[in-house]
């Protein structure tokens, strides 16, 4: 290919690419956007991209009116508990089937893996009995202990301790390590990538779930943010449109805040996971 025929291809290349980044951040403007504008401007014809005459008021109505701040502290509670206790199970769970040999090994990875195709919805009911047998309905136990363990993670951080050499175990074994100090202080520190890829996804996933903290929150108090955003910004007969978008606003704002944060670490657990 000519030196004029690499710079065609690579000028497409980047009008392509473009155009793909202005199509997927445009609901993400209209989304912003949208939060400083009244509802008679949001349904203005012909619509309107910049606001005519921009509003705070639809989130001081979530600071003020819907406390916000009790929405954000139990979705941040639960997130938070869910991320640690799948930072540590998933990892000593990985750590088992990754270095360790034992019966049933492999019948423990294949239900693993099986479950991981199991979709949550089958899960559900049962869930939601054993929660309420438990008695502990309309609490942080039943919004985390559902999921302090996932598939996902264990095999996540089973594929990438498969990359740790043995010998270096090895060694720690011949100097007198017991398995709780090679896992603690050889093995967690070399998974930087993989436990920052495991709590992103895990915050990400806590952070956004709805169905689950719906039924089973029972009061206003227990309530997170994705089921005050439903309840609150639907009335009886219409939606309130600005409400809805400030709301929305402020969750994903922490989501993305962590993902610039450990980016860097998310794209390397990413790349170097491997499947094997």
């Amino acid at each position: 290919m000519t030196q004029q025929g690499r710079l065609t291809a690579r000028s497409l290349s980047y009008v392509v690419l473009t155009a793909g980044v202005v199509v997927w951040l445009a609901p993400f403007a209209w989304m912003v956007l949208g939060a400083f504008k009244t509802q008679d401007e949001i349904f203005a014809d012909p619509p309107t991209w910049w606001p005519h005459s921009p509003t705070g008021g639809n989130f001081a109505r979530w600071l003020t009116e819907l406390h916000f701040g009790t929405f954000f502290g139990n979705s941040l509670v639960v997130a938070v508990l869910t991320v640690l206790g799948n930072l540590l199970f998933c990892s000593m769970v990985g750590y088992a089937l990754a270095k360790m040999d034992f019966a049933g090994k492999r019948a423990l990875l294949g239900v693993v893996l099986v479950t991981i195709m199991v979709p949550g919805v089958v899960t559900f009911v049962p869930l939601f009995v054993i929660v309420a047998k438990m008695g502990i309905l309309d609490t942080y136990g039943a919004l985390v202990l559902p999921f302090l363990t996932q598939p996902v993670g264990v095999f996540l951080m089973r594929q990438f301790m498969l990359d740790i050499p043995d010998s270096l175990l090895e060694a720690a074994r011949i100097d007198g390590a017991s398995e709780t100090r090679i896992f603690t202080r050889v093995v967690l520190p070399l998974c930087g990538p993989a436990l920052a890829t495991l709590g992103i996804l895990t915050f990400l996933g806590s952070w956004n779930n709805f169905l689950w903290p719906l039924v089973a929150s029972q009061t206003e108090s227990m309530y997170t943010l994705p089921v005050a955003l439903s309840l609150y910004s639907t009335g009886q007969y219409a939606t309130d449109y600005g409400t809805l978008l400030a709301g929305a606003v402020l969750i994903i704002t922490p989501i993305l805040a962590l993902f610039v944060s450990l980016q860097r670490y998310f794209v390397q657990g990413i790349a170097t996971m491997g499947l094997k």
